[in-house]
């Protein structure tokens, strides 16, 4: 499968998703999304690939998770564009102990809050971080992501196939402040998620 995506800063997510709904939007998913990224010896950062599990426990006490590979980064007419497979798996601890067998140790960790959507062909996804700008990610066929990002409300120009890094080097600048995109990195303080 090849993953087509664009991310976009949010100022006001309460407005996107007003928007989304009125243009049709369903919401499929509400809850925690925690992302652990797997590495042996910076073999797969060396070659731009991504090794994780994916967990997600929803508002209504649902939880499942994926096991995902995602090749590297390729930009293509104005879209970020990336190989991946994933499988959908009910133990994440499971998942975690098959890769320790296999020399693989976390390295990486994000944590965030997610709504996602199905408007059509795209899934569009409204992200909550610990310390961070809230983010809407789309993702799908090339016209479909265009028909969502005019759902959303918000200007073509905001959307872009840079990488989470760049948003939160923006972030960063912007604010003055450490971004926290796991809870780890926040520490004791309380994360910017919407309440629920």
């Amino acid at each position: 499968m090849l993953e087509r995506e664009l991310k976009a800063m949010v100022p006001d997510p309460d407005r996107v998703r007003r928007a989304l709904e009125a243009s049709g939007a369903v919401r499929t998913f509400a809850g925690a999304m925690a992302d652990r990224r797997f590495d042996r010896e910076g073999t797969l950062t060396a070659r731009d690939e991504v090794l994780r599990i994916r967990s997600y426990r929803g508002n209504d006490g649902t939880r499942r998770a994926q096991l995902g590979w995602k090749g590297p980064v390729a930009i293509a007419d104005g879209y970020k564009l990336r190989p991946e497979h994933e499988i959908e798996t009910p133990d994440a601890e499971a998942a975690e102990a098959l890769l320790a067998a296999l020399g693989y140790q976390p390295v990486h960790a994000i944590d965030r809050y997610v709504e996602y959507y199905q408007l059509d062909e795209a899934v569009v996804r409204l992200e909550w971080y610990p310390r961070m700008d809230p983010l809407v990610e789309v993702e799908g066929s090339a016209a479909a992501i265009e028909r969502a990002v005019a759902a959303t409300g918000m200007p073509r120009q905001a959307f872009s196939p840079e990488s989470l890094l760049a948003f939160v080097a923006r972030y960063q600048q912007r604010t003055g402040e450490t971004a926290a995109v796991s809870l780890a990195e926040l520490g004791p303080g309380r994360p910017d998620w919407p309440a629920r």
